[in-house]
């Protein structure tokens, strides 16, 4: 397979990984999964990526230990498996300076706004509660700030009479499922 080893780190139900996955296996992401990590050991999604035969990992962080002391297990298996670029995909930890130093400009990340409007780890509501007409989706590279870093993509989607938290999480998820493995081929592959 041609591409890059990537790694995706979730915290969740991993639709976004799914996507990625599906992408990569029916080529038109040139990339090679190497590895699902999680910081939650119950995610849904990394029984999904075992189902598809993906190598697996889950860290769950020690309290009262740096952060840098919970990623040390990430890194080591990054390194371990030649890993290239690391894909977040509602990876809900903020990853430490040193993490993001030593995949420098090669950590991507989404999110469910147009950034940098709406940061955060609950964007979607904090759209909703100020009545804005529109949102979207950001895909952009990792920095030292939380939803920082250069933006590399971005897709509106409008905010439609009646739409709750869910019912607009659901369209921005299917925006996001197409815009993300399209955006990481170009990334991947100088298109950008």
């Amino acid at each position: 397979m041609s591409g890059p080893r990537i790694a995706i780190l979730i915290s969740g139900t991993g639709s976004n990984m799914e996507a990625i996955i599906s992408a990569c296996r029916h080529g038109s992401l040139e990339a090679e999964t190497a590895i699902v990590i999680s910081d939650n050991p119950d995610a849904i999604g990394l029984k999904k990526a075992q189902l598809q035969g993906i190598k697996t990992l889950a860290v769950t962080y020690g309290r009262g230990i740096s952060r840098e002391e919970n990623e040390a297990p990430i890194l080591e298996v990054l390194r371990a498996e030649r890993v290239e670029w690391v894909v977040l995909a509602g990876f809900m930890k903020i990853l430490t300076a040193e993490f993001i130093r030593a995949f420098p400009n090669r950590i991507v990340n989404i999110h469910p706004s147009l950034l940098p409007a709406f940061p955060g780890a609950h964007a979607i509501r904090d759209v909703l509660e100020a009545a804005a007409d529109i949102t979207g989706v950001t895909v952009h590279i990792v920095d030292e700030y939380v939803d920082h870093g250069p933006i590399i993509a971005q897709e509106e989607v409008p905010i439609l009479p009646g739409d709750t938290e869910e019912i607009l999480a659901a369209r921005i998820h299917a925006v996001e499922h197409i815009l993300y493995p399209r955006t990481l081929q170009q990334l991947f592959h100088d298109d950008i």
